[in-house]
């Protein structure tokens, strides 16, 4: 006969019903895991996408009205020559992922970047890196390789605009001297993109995510390619702020507007708290492009490139959601046979 008075949780077997209680209830958040990851993978991956759209949506009227007072086909090929410009960023991007020891397809690390870059959009930038990080975990990419991609990719980038802008020193010195400093990151920059020195920060970066280190040396011709395609795309971006002006500049200053634009992107970059360095990137942009055009046009062309970027960004991570769509069979079986995590092997396609 039990006691009456011995209170519920001291009777025999309560304590035992407690913990299995407890240990369903793990199993069960456990195996529900997945799906919350998944979840909130596609909350993030949404809200983002909605951000970048009312971004968009925000400087319509503004830009089309500049757009107005231009020639509609030099519009259209400056359009054209930006998302050559996107292409060849994203291809440096996977460039570095696969000599960082993960090889992936191009479909798949265009997508991962190109998706994952629209987080710039988010107020404090840091949002594209968790995007892309989120994207390459779901795609069997560690996450920290992800990341020290991304940040090698940014490095590259600077890197790039600083040579590009060592072409265009007087007329930097003359428009916008407050840049002049950038140059000091040159050197150090480029110790960072010797092979070695490569290799033994991401090794670090690895080690502090608890991830197996390289299993190799990066490779000088994997930071030349992926050099080279930065370089390119800054000049694809000269390009394109050449058509705008309806070719009223000489051909020769598209070195001066590939400069303004990619020290743009780098003075941008120390503006993470502003939604893919707005304003920032625009003051340099002017404060260059009036060095060979007036300011009232300068501030027309800069703002038509400001929209026809989100619109690209927009365009490119679409189109490179829809291929990786199409060739989802083939892509999973070569996200299976790289993954770092055992769980990818299991998802369903």
């Amino acid at each position: 006969m039990s006691d009456a008075s011995t209170p519920p949780n001291d009777r025999p077997g309560t304590e035992t019903a407690t913990v299995g209680t407890t240990a369903t209830l793990r199993t069960r958040l456990r195996a529900a895991l997945p799906l919350i990851v998944k979840i909130t993978r596609w909350v993030l991956i949404l809200a983002v996408i909605a951000f970048a759209v009312w971004y968009f949506a925000r400087m319509w009227e503004p830009v089309t009205a500049a757009v107005s007072a231009m020639n509609p086909w030099w519009v259209a090929g400056s359009f054209g020559v930006l998302l050559v410009g996107l292409v060849a960023n994203a291809l440096s991007w996977t460039t570095i992922l696969n000599g960082l020891g993960h090889p992936l397809p191009v479909a798949r690390g265009a997508q991962i970047m190109l998706v994952g870059q629209l987080g710039k959009y988010v107020p404090g930038s840091v949002w594209a890196y968790v995007l892309q990080m989120e994207l390459g975990r779901q795609h069997g990419v560690a996450r920290a390789r992800v990341l020290v991609t991304s940040l090698y990719a940014a490095g590259i980038g600077v890197v790039s605009s600083l040579i590009l802008g060592a072409f265009a020193l007087p007329q930097i010195a003359a428009g916008h001297p407050a840049l002049l400093w950038l140059f000091v990151l040159l050197p150090l920059g480029l110790v960072c993109l010797h092979p070695a020195v490569m290799t033994a920060l991401a090794n670090l970066a690895l080690k502090l995510f608890r991830r197996e280190p390289l299993e190799h040396r990066v490779g000088f011709g994997t930071i030349a390619k992926a050099v080279g395609y930065s370089l390119g795309s800054y000049v694809l971006y000269g390009v394109h702020l050449w058509l705008l002006t309806d070719g009223t500049v000489a051909f020769t200053e598209i070195v001066l507007m590939s400069a303004a634009l990619s020290l743009g992107f780098t003075a941008g970059l120390f503006a993470f708290i502003l939604p893919s360095g707005v304003g920032v990137r625009e003051a340099v942009l002017i404060g260059l492009l009036s060095v060979v055009i007036p300011v009232a046009e300068a501030s027309a062309i800069s703002l038509v490139s400001r929209g026809m970027f989100t619109a690209g960004d927009l365009l490119t991570a679409g189109a490179a959601a829809v291929v990786a769509a199409l060739m989802r069979r083939r892509l999973h079986r070569a996200d299976v046979l790289g993954s770092e995590y055992a769980d990818v092997a299991s998802e369903r396609v």
